[in-house]
């Protein structure tokens, strides 16, 4: 399974590039990309970039994909899955869970379904941090065609395997923060981070 993370962003709530902030002496996105890589069922990393983005991005190290699209998330997640499945997460969220990412991955190879993707009771998902078949890529692709680039409409238009939040362990959830603002870090227990 491809680990994907989204590196489109812009930023502007954070107020710079937040992917390339340094939190205890490295970048942002290298904490989200090393507890990607602690998943036991994630084999490879890769990071889908906007064009701007690409070759700051390169210089980690990983394989770097440009989506060309611009529109999102949407576009992001359609450019991973040329490769293949892909679990899919934001650059922004240093405190993923490895355990909940295997969980996620399992669960979506045995529901044999096109997308695995928890869900909170009152019915909001989290689409970056489930998984996709590369088959859903077709669905992407229509959906982009047609101007219409919110996430979640296109997986409420496929047999998704949802995966109810409240019923999982509640340690898993801070595997769904994201870093949006500055005042994000202190969250995490640091106050002064190192720029």
């Amino acid at each position: 399974m491809i680990g994907a993370v989204l590196a489109g962003g812009r930023s502007k709530r954070f107020g710079g590039n937040k992917l390339l902030y340094r939190i205890d002496g490295k970048p942002l996105i290298l904490h989200t990309i090393e507890r990607l890589e602690s998943a036991n069922e994630i084999d490879e990393v890769v990071i889908v970039a906007s064009p701007e983005n690409a070759e700051k991005l390169k210089t980690f190290g990983y394989q770097v994909l440009v989506d060309e699209l611009l529109v999102g998330p949407i576009g992001g997640i359609f450019t991973t899955l040329y490769l293949g499945d892909s679990f899919v997460v934001a650059g922004d969220m240093p405190t993923l869970v490895p355990e909940f990412i295997d969980y996620i991955v399992r669960e979506f190879k045995k529901s044999e379904k096109v997308t695995c993707v928890p869900r909170w009771s009152n019915g909001y998902i989290e689409p970056l941090h489930a998984a996709y078949s590369k088959d859903f890529q077709k669905v992407l692709e229509k959906q982009i065609s047609y101007g219409e680039y919110k996430i979640r409409n296109a997986i409420e238009k496929v047999s998704a395997r949802y995966l109810p939040i409240e019923m999982l362990p509640i340690e898993w959830r801070e595997s769904f923060f994201n870093v949006n603002r500055k005042d994000d870090l202190e969250k995490l227990g640091i106050l002064e981070p190192l720029v």
